[in-house]
């Protein structure tokens, strides 16, 4: 794995273009050294700006100049000082980018649940990951100790995950769809991740991986240990809050379950299910509207809701107004709140929607690896092929598992991409109404295509979400327009030419 920030400038440019100017390498290093101490001094000036706007007099120019007269040891020490104060979201003004190469996706998913980060994520449905590699841990056995025999069950390890990509291959060279054929690909693959994290989730991130249970997985202890070292030199004023913090391997949560409750099989539900939702959505959005734009209080605005409902097109009309605007604000006051079966090899699909609290199950114990999802294309003709495969795999894991002792945390990489979980999400109805217009697309990816149906389905037997439930879709139903240009697949025409 390699983990480097991607600063504000190009150094190895800039040194180029120096070159012209100054032939000394020794003076040119140290002038480059300068330029990058400049980027760190300015990225605590900024925070500790932060920091002294509510408690200092003056405008926010006048404490920004007080800032920048201040060595960096002085702006990092009075950051770190109110941070340690709890007053954290200072540091949410200090941006870092990071290149990420050759993390697999389980470092993926879970750097993903944080929710405040962003991503860009090389796609499985575009690329041929044949020869991308993968991730070898090292292997421990239940005390959390190197095994004895740990060169030896890695060679083992590297033989089988290779059989794995060779099916992967193999499918792809028999003509299934890169998209369909990942779906037998071992969560080791290597993967590529630019990943945009403000300095306060960075502190969050590198805790959680070095100071919780999640350092027991030797590849995220990796991950937090490198921006760790990244931090210190780029974004020192964390440190003190994460050398503070204490370390504890285990979680309370689970210990307290664990000792209140016996475990019972896997079981993935069959689609999409709304758990619970906030009471009359239609009321709810359209009364907002009123209540906006007219300064009414609820009372007032009800009224005028319920007189004008005597017109039998005024709610859709009114909803399709709120719906196809550029904010779409009112849509935020209904919530919705679901359990929904994916696959791993889709569970990025939907992840990558930000705006909604998504829970997903931990990797540790590993799930039923018998429970899969067979994708169209495959179930054709390679059915039995595929079926193999998943019955192979989970007798390699409980050969690595009962054989050699292996603990679970280094046996989350023989999940296979096409092993199902179910998730927990809440989401309220204008990222609902967002998801549900790009996956029900016919270009969106199969899998999210059903997912998307089974959640417009749930929402459609609602009694009080008629009105909405008609906004959800993609837009050649909803508005009679498609934004896929070139690519789109004739569904608007067909739908025109019907009416």
């Amino acid at each position: 794995m390699e983990i480097s920030l991607i600063k504000a400038f190009d150094y190895n440019k800039i040194d180029k273009i120096l070159q012209e100017y100054i032939e000394d390498d020794n003076e040119r290093e140290k002038l480059i050294i300068s330029l990058q101490n400049i980027e760190t001094r300015r990225r605590a000036e900024i925070v500790s700006s932060a920091g002294r706007l509510s408690r200092f007099p003056g405008d926010v120019l006048e404490v920004l100049n007080l800032s920048e007269g201040k060595t960096l040891e002085q702006n990092t020490n009075y950051a770190s000082r109110v941070i340690g104060m709890v007053h954290e979201s200072i540091s949410d003004h200090d941006y870092c980018v990071f290149a990420m190469k050759d993390v697999s996706p389980l470092v993926e998913q879970t750097i993903i649940a944080e929710r405040f980060s962003s991503f860009t994520i090389k796609s499985r449905r575009e690329v041929d990951f044949s020869n991308v590699g993968f991730y070898i841990p090292n292997f421990h056995n239940k005390e959390g100790e190197i095994h004895p025999d740990n060169k030896s069950i890695q060679q083992e390890y590297k033989k089988y995950m290779q059989s794995l990509f060779d099916s992967y291959e193999k499918l792809v060279n028999q003509g299934i769809p890169v998209e369909d054929a990942r779906f037998v690909l071992p969560y080791c693959y290597h993967s590529n991740i630019i990943m945009g994290i403000d300095a306060h989730t960075l502190k969050d991130m590198i805790i959680k991986f070095t100071k919780t249970k999640y350092q027991n997985i030797e590849e995220l202890r990796e991950l937090g240990e490198k921006l760790y070292q990244i931090a210190k030199q780029e974004v020192p004023y964390i440190i003190p809050t994460i050398d503070a913090t204490p370390s504890k391997q285990s979680d309370d949560v689970e210990e307290y379950l664990n000792n209140n409750i016996s475990k019972e099989k896997y079981q993935i539900i069959e689609q999409p299910k709304l758990l619970s939702y906030s009471q009359e959505v239609d009321a709810s959005i359209l009364i907002s509207a009123i209540m906006r734009r007219y300064k009414y209080d609820y009372d007032q605005a009800k009224k005028v809701y319920d007189k004008l409902s005597e017109n039998p097109n005024f709610q859709y009309e009114l909803m399709k107004k709120i719906a196809f605007s550029s904010d779409k604000l009112e849509l935020t006051q209904a919530n919705f709140r679901f359990q929904i079966p994916l696959s791993y090899a889709i569970l990025t699909h939907l992840t990558r929607h930000r705006t909604h609290d998504i829970i997903v199950p931990d990797f540790v114990p590993n799930p039923d690896l018998m429970q899969y999802k067979t994708p169209p294309t495959i179930k054709k003709e390679h059915e039995d092929e595929y079926n193999n495969i998943f019955y192979q795999n989970q007798a390699m894991y409980e050969h690595f598992k009962n054989d050699y002792g292996i603990r679970e945390e280094d046996l989350v990489y023989f999940t296979l991409s096409g092993n199902l979980i179910n998730v927990i999400t809440n989401m309220n109805g204008k990222t609902l109404e967002h998801i549900l217009r790009l996956r029900e697309c016919n270009k969106a990816q199969w899998e999210t295509r059903q997912m998307a149906y089974g959640m417009h389905k749930e929402i459609k037997a609602l009694d009080d979400a008629k009105i909405f439930e008609q906004i959800l879709g993609s837009t050649c139903i909803t508005q009679g327009i498609c934004n896929e240009g070139k690519e789109c697949c004739g569904k608007v025409y067909t739908l025109k030419n019907k009416k």
